[in-house]
């Protein structure tokens, strides 16, 4: 068992012994998928009980070096996000799954002191693309898919943004923990709790360098 942990920690790290594969001054381009595991802070509603839910994170990513250990790394995300919740509204009880579909572009600096990896923070900016909420109202069940344009539900938030990428030759292992700053409330009336989401990413992906 020894021999196997030497052998799969020295294939790890195999790629950064010779400096000449060192991928920190080269342009960066590459893929990534995985998971999102979101929940909500700040809320403010009656009785409003929200849990975590599970969706699906994908896109690209630029690496842009401007020195050896510095960089900048903007990304083009579809994420999705949401939440689980139970609640009052009008004094009438209910149980909601939220799904919320973004287009997430943040935008990070790197910090990069080895070749294997890389740590991250910014900002990033997300577009809501659809809103879907499975509601229960006591007796009677509704499914209610929400147009944009008739959703009162803030569609720009700007979050806080801070990972970090493992570097595996030229695939990456990628987390990531986002929060917003900026809470879901739009214009006008409203009887749904007002939230702000946080969420956890955790992606793998193939990259390009040159």
């Amino acid at each position: 068992m020894k021999k196997i942990i030497i052998l799969f920690t020295a294939f790890l790290f195999s790629p950064y012994i010779n400096h000449a594969q060192d991928s920190r001054e080269k342009l960066v381009f590459g893929l990534k998928a995985g998971a999102t595991l979101s929940g909500v802070y700040d809320q403010k509603g009656e009785n409003f009980a929200p849990q975590p839910k599970v969706g699906f994170t994908g896109g690209a990513f630029l690496g842009i070096p401007t020195w050896k250990y510095v960089g900048f790394q903007p990304e083009i995300l579809f994420t999705q996000r949401g939440f689980r919740s139970t609640g009052t509204i009008l004094g009438n009880p209910y149980s909601d799954t939220r799904t919320t579909s973004f287009l997430d572009i943040p935008l990070q600096v790197q910090f990069k002191p080895q070749d294997f990896i890389t740590f991250l923070g910014g900002i990033q900016y997300s577009h809501l693309l659809y809103q879907n909420d499975v509601y229960t109202f006591g007796t009677n069940n509704a499914a209610q898919e929400q147009a944009l344009e008739n959703d009162n539900t803030r569609k720009n938030i700007f979050s806080a943004v801070f990972g970090i990428d493992y570097n595996i030759r030229h695939f990456i292992i990628s987390g990531r923990g986002n929060w917003d700053l900026q809470n879901n409330a739009g214009n006008g009336p409203t009887y749904m709790p007002r939230y702000k989401n946080i969420w956890f990413q955790l992606s793998v992906g193939f990259r390009l360098y040159r």
